[in-house]
């Protein structure tokens, strides 16, 4: 079993400090989002080098920590074109000096309608729908010039919300440089939550071949929603996405997502445990 965290769950700047608090929990892989986790070294566009790409991918690989994502997510249809145009300049910034990292994949999930990222059923519509093509296309072909991969996520607050849009994002564009991050609470809602396993086995059997990542979350229900809960304190159904795990990716990344001190430990030990009683 490889498990990772989000770099940025970690409350650090400094870079030996990440690097060393990672492998003191015994993990081995993170998702690095270089402008949250490390913006004394990376300032925003223009900053990246294969030297300091290659100094930060060292630092972890030396210590035995694969960065397996790096993290750059934006709005890919902000409706301020500027905006946008800066973001897909970031990315496909990051998809230049990937491999400098030892990474080969570069996330994001596909942005909103709307400025920030908010819920709206305006996501849904055609239009929204076919600006994503527009721009994960664009990050695609450059994706393939590279050699590297673009992974999208899904996510209710966004026009790629669930199984069924990812799958037509993956048969319109049809490239191989294009893989899922696979986040099973980003597909749930208050209506569709008591139905989890069956999106879950869904996802594996429509979208399986193309998943890459896996998110390891948790949520309850409070008020009329769901809200986000370190792993294992919740109703998400570990039994269920591990058995689909074990069984088609057994050495997927699973990085824990939005646990943080002090719940890692134990999360990590929930994670284990539900793991290997599969």
């Amino acid at each position: 079993m490889k498990i990772g965290i989000r770099a940025h769950d970690i409350e650090t700047n400094n870079l030996e400090k990440l690097v060393n608090d990672i492998v003191d929990k015994g993990l081995t892989s993170v998702q690095l989002a270089l402008n949250k986790s490390l913006p004394t070294l990376y300032s925003g566009i223009g900053n990246l080098t294969p030297g300091i790409a290659r100094h930060i991918g060292s630092a972890f690989s030396d210590n035995g920590l694969q960065i397996a994502v790096l993290g750059c997510y934006f709005n890919l249809i902000h409706p301020d074109q500027i905006e946008r145009r800066k973001g897909m300049d970031r990315f496909k910034e990051h998809l230049r000096f990937a491999k400098d990292f030892g990474c080969s994949i570069v996330g994001t999930e596909t942005g909103n309608v709307n400025a920030e990222i908010v819920y709206t059923e305006e996501n849904f519509k055609e239009k929204p729908f076919m600006e994503v093509v527009a721009s994960v296309s664009e990050l695609v072909k450059e994706a393939e010039k590279l050699g590297v991969i673009v992974g999208v996520e899904a996510g209710v607050n966004h026009p790629i919300y669930s199984v069924q849009t990812m799958k037509r994002l993956l048969d319109m564009i049809d490239s191989h440089n294009l893989q899922v991050i696979f986040d099973p609470v980003n597909l749930l809602t208050i209506d569709n939550y008591i139905n989890q396993e069956e999106i879950f086995e869904e996802a594996f059997k429509i979208l399986g071949d193309r998943i890459v990542i896996f998110h390891a979350k948790d949520f309850i229900i409070e008020g009329n929603s769901l809200k986000q809960v370190p792993v294992g304190q919740g109703l998400l159904n570990y039994d269920k996405l591990f058995g689909l795990i074990k069984h088609t990716k057994p050495y997927l990344n699973i990085l824990i997502e939005g646990s943080k001190e002090p719940f890692i430990d134990e999360s990590i030990v929930y994670l284990r445990r539900k793991y290997e009683k599969k």
